[in-house]
């Protein structure tokens, strides 16, 4: 029976996403467990497996195509037996998601006696095009793209002279191509441009991950009240005891250690354990009810080409500082290639930014709903430092923590962030 495989939604807040790469052309063979196609979303590129067995007979939705709403049919797949025509008189088709849900979508029209499928012109759901089978083959072998010939039988049907005639050069038929991307200027941008001299900048469009970053940081600053609170650690005690842990790291046949934990490793931990002593700060608001979490997840922001992402460190509280080293190590590069799963970026307790690697000394970060707090980490630096009556040089690191006022007072929020300089000045206490 022949399926019609869904826009997925690969993650529980996914509405829409890119079809970036079909990795299957049309006529291919297919089985259980192919990849057909990567979609990206706002946060990582994923693959589309088909659950289906049987020959990919049609692309519905060209790659490099932009916002395909979810549960959108973006491909046909028919089963062993079956014939092109068969897809275009049954009532309804039925419509298996990745995920295995069926569904039912309207079928496909019929075109002509000849029973060709009727398809979107360049496959992203122009015109629909009609062709006879060797009009097809013709303009394949002569790297025409069939969606762009007009047809002059039947009912605008394009048949072997209509191929015949026209110039070749358009992509091959058997792949979809998508449409030139053009910008839709709102009036208030219209406005803005009228401000730069004509000729002396480009457009480039949105991006889904930068559209996504923007929706959901302005929902944060309107809809989160945020409350800040900064101070000083010192690094003296951490940094000894992180060159004391990477010395003794065990090597393995090349020479290569086996564990390098960061400052950032220990700050990730540190915040763990402060959620597990301030557990009234690990908390997530609802307009219902207050959610208390039962283990620190800390999200960690990472930066990517064309934004950033977050993935989780899941029971940050349960895990030494070599383990919280090597998952975030993993997670960094799949993170710059789009490979984390959905469930490695959603969620969490609460999340660290640091930027002092950048040389940043303070900043303040945004919250992500629904995290109720974010911590901002600045650069260490040497600075002096009164203790009683003297004046000595410490390394110092400066952290402000944000906080969401309506489940994270200013009281709490300050309890917390004791909590976390605690551990980051005696970092011993963590190992206990």
């Amino acid at each position: 029976m022949s399926a019609t495989i869904l826009m997925p939604a690969l993650s529980p807040t996914m509405e829409k996403g890119k079809l970036s790469k079909w990795l299957k052309k049309e006529g291919d063979k297919v089985k259980s467990g192919d990849v057909l196609a990567e979609i990206e979303t706002d946060k990582a590129t994923m693959e589309v497996e088909s659950i289906d067995e049987g020959v990919l007979a049609k692309i519905l939705v060209a790659e490099g195509t932009n916002d395909v709403l979810v549960n959108t049919p973006i491909a046909v797949i028919l089963a062993e037996g079956e014939k092109v025509s068969d897809i275009v008189s049954p009532p309804a088709l039925r419509a298996t998601s990745p995920s295995g849900e069926d569904k039912k979508v309207a079928s496909l029209p019929s075109s002509s006696p000849q029973g060709e499928v009727a398809r979107s012109a360049g496959g992203v759901g122009g015109g629909r095009v009609f062709a006879s089978p060797l009009a097809r083959r013709l303009a394949k072998d002569k790297g025409i793209d069939i969606s762009s010939v007009h047809g002059s039988g039947p009912h605008g049907r394009i048949v072997v002279k209509d191929v015949e005639s026209a110039k070749a050069g358009a992509a091959p038929a058997g792949r979809a191509v998508a449409a030139p991307q053009t910008i839709a200027v709102a009036p208030s941008d219209a406005s803005v441009l009228k401000t730069f001299v004509e000729g002396s900048y480009e457009l480039v469009p949105h991006d889904t991950m930068r559209k996504t970053i923007a929706r959901r940081l302005t929902e944060s600053k309107q809809h989160v009240p945020h409350f800040y609170v900064t101070v000083d650690i010192s690094l003296e005690n951490l940094l000894g005891l992180r060159e004391r842990l990477n010395l003794q790291a065990p090597k393995d046949k090349e020479g290569k250690p086996a564990w390098k934990i960061s400052v950032n490793d220990f700050v990730i931990k540190a915040m763990a354990m402060a959620l597990v002593k301030v557990p009234e700060a690990n908390v997530a608001w609802t307009d219902s009810a207050m959610v208390k979490h039962k283990h620190a997840d800390i999200g960690v922001a990472v930066s990517i080409p064309g934004g950033l992402i977050t993935p989780v460190v899941r029971s940050a509280e349960l895990k030494g500082l070599a383990q919280i080293s090597s998952e975030m190590k993993d997670y960094a590069a799949r993170a710059k290639n789009r490979k984390l799963k959905p469930e490695e970026y959603t969620g969490g307790s609460c999340s660290v930014s640091n930027m002092g690697m950048m040389g940043v000394k303070n900043f303040s970060a945004i919250v992500n709903p629904p995290q109720s707090s974010i911590l901002a980490v600045g650069a260490g630096e040497r600075r002096a430092v009164v203790k009683g009556n003297a004046v000595v040089i410490e390394q110092l690191m400066s952290v402000t923590l944000s906080t969401d006022h309506r489940c994270i007072d200013g009281a709490l929020g300050a309890e917390f962030l004791g909590a976390i300089k605690l551990y980051l000045e005696e970092p011993a206490l963590m190992l206990v």
